[in-house]
């Protein structure tokens, strides 16, 4: 890994929804190429631990929002929040959990440089799902890993989802019938022996954008590998909760990590 990965270069100022909470558009780079991303961090200067959250959706689609990550930090974390190579200014082009992994990889190093950082926790969200496993994996020293609405078999949202095979043919290079081994590379269920931390699972039950499927292909794999893994199914929602069981989750996730064992 490049030595130079999660070296800031530049950061600019950016208007916050929270007086608490301070957001800045970060430059940092991933191997080689000027990465954009998003840091919000408390306004009191106490040490607390990170949090490196990693979006859904590709391009313009899943978006960073200001707004979410502010809602982290409020919690008490130092949030990243990567945008991955290509987008909003940022050099090269995001392939889908492919060599877009290294973005990820280089902004958990960002957040182990900052000092008022203690431990880690990786969240992702959707695609940004399978990008937190793979980072858990990458790093055995995260403190936590949740997956929110995750994929973790990219095989299976080729499947599942007929809206996204034209994008994934084009930045995997064809269809998992073809190319299973390609497919294989990008999900991290079978890299899961590496994987140290504890991993939380949030899924709605009626999600129909990335199945529940997922999340119970996920638990069977760690359960089975003898790893810790919490699961808080919803049997009422889908991919995208009501705002106020959205807050509540959010909070008591927040403490989840904050509850588990120093490592």
């Amino acid at each position: 890994m490049n030595i130079n990965n999660g070296r800031i270069l530049d950061s600019i100022r950016f208007p916050s929804p929270n007086p608490n909470v301070e957001l800045k558009v970060i430059t940092y780079l991933s191997n080689g190429l000027k990465v954009k991303g998003m840091l919000a961090e408390p306004i009191d200067k106490e040490n607390m631990d990170g949090f490196l959250y990693l979006r859904g959706g590709i391009k313009n689609v899943g978006k960073v929002r200001p707004a979410r990550i502010a809602q982290f930090a409020s919690e008490g974390f130092v949030v990243f929040a990567p945008f991955y190579r290509g987008n909003q200014g940022g050099e090269g082009n995001e392939d889908f959990a492919g060599e877009d992994r290294e973005d990820a990889y280089a902004a958990f190093q960002l957040l182990k440089s900052l000092p008022r950082v203690r431990d880690i926790h990786i969240f992702g969200f959707s695609r940004g799902g399978v990008m937190a496993l793979w980072t858990g994996i990458r790093f055995p020293e995260a403190a936590s890993v949740v997956t929110w609405g995750g994929v973790s078999d990219m095989s299976l949202t080729y499947r599942e989802r007929k809206d996204l095979r034209r994008m994934m043919k084009r930045v995997i290079g064809g269809t998992p019938e073809k190319y299973p081994e390609r497919y294989n590379d990008r999900t991290a269920l079978y890299q899961l022996e590496r994987m140290e931390a504890p991993v939380l699972i949030i899924h709605g039950v009626r999600d129909h954008n990335v199945t529940v499927e997922h999340a119970y292909r996920l638990e069977r794999r760690l359960k089975s590998l003898d790893k810790s893994v919490e699961c808080w199914y919803f049997d009422e929602f889908t991919h995208y909760f009501p705002p106020e069981v959205n807050r509540k989750v959010v909070h008591e996730l927040a403490k989840w990590m904050k509850n588990q064992p120093k490592r």
